[in-house]
């Protein structure tokens, strides 16, 4: 499934130039915008408390700051906490109910607590208005693989390839579908595509490896065993030994 992203706000602080009162001690209150960007930095280290803590007070300030529900959600979910993770959203799409994001990271929350017909419809509902959301037809077609729906996978990632043709990921899930199907020569063709977008895509060398052996074309069985290895794929130690005495 497709990670999370979170939603940078940007925006400018103006240095004031005029004098200030050596009688004012007062520490300036941040903006919004500030305490948002703190939130946004934190989370980016990795401090998820930190970054819980700035956005709440960006909602405190704002209460429909729409991104600050949206990205609180995200860190929510970082933390394992599916059900505050949902309300962020919820509460997102309540202020803007045509921000596509909210459904899909719904959908990736859902599908990440094993619940795939809770996820379809958040995806669904994505692309109802974001057609060409690409991470969201790719995570459908993946739901649908897992499924055994193969005809319905291979149309949502068929679509992702239409709308991005450098889309690498798109041909090795094609591929995975062509391989389910038994239909070697094309998926051999499809991991081949995603190869020539993204020569270190590791799986897609694996899955060579491991359909080459198959039809016993060990020269290239072995390139592309080694070739995933290289790129960090754990191969399987006794797919090595069929391979050994090939070599």
């Amino acid at each position: 499934m497709g990670k999370y992203v979170l939603i940078a706000l940007m925006f400018f602080v103006l240095m004031g130039c005029a004098g200030v009162s050596k009688t004012e001690d007062k520490v300036k209150p941040l903006t919004v915008e500030e305490h948002f960007q703190l939130a946004f930095d934190a989370a980016q280290r990795g401090n998820l408390e930190e970054a819980v803590t700035e956005y709440e007070e960006v909602l405190k300030m704002d209460p429909k700051h729409v991104r600050a529900h949206l990205n609180l959600g995200i860190v929510f979910g970082r933390q394992g906490k599916f059900n505050q993770e949902i309300s962020e959203y919820k509460k997102a799409l309540s202020i803007d109910p045509r921000l596509a994001e909210a459904y899909y990271n719904m959908g990736v929350a859902y599908a990440e607590a094993g619940d795939p017909k809770g996820a379809i419809p958040n995806y669904q509902a994505a692309l109802k208005i974001n057609p060409t959301y690409l991470e969201a037809l790719n995570n459908l077609g993946t739901i649908y693989f897992r499924q055994d729906k193969l005809d319905e996978a291979f149309a949502e990632y068929q679509k992702t390839i239409e709308i991005n043709p450098k889309y690498a990921r798109g041909y090795y899930n094609l591929g995975n579908v062509h391989w389910q199907r038994r239909n070697g020569e094309e998926a051999i063709r499809s991991f081949r595509q995603a190869l020539e977008i993204n020569p270190k895509y590791a799986e897609a060398h694996y899955n060579l490896a491991v359909i080459y052996y198959e039809k016993k074309d060990f020269p290239l069985a072995i390139q592309h065993c080694d070739l995933a290895g290289k790129q960090g794929i754990v191969v399987d130690p006794g797919f090595l030994e069929l391979l050994k005495p090939h070599r």
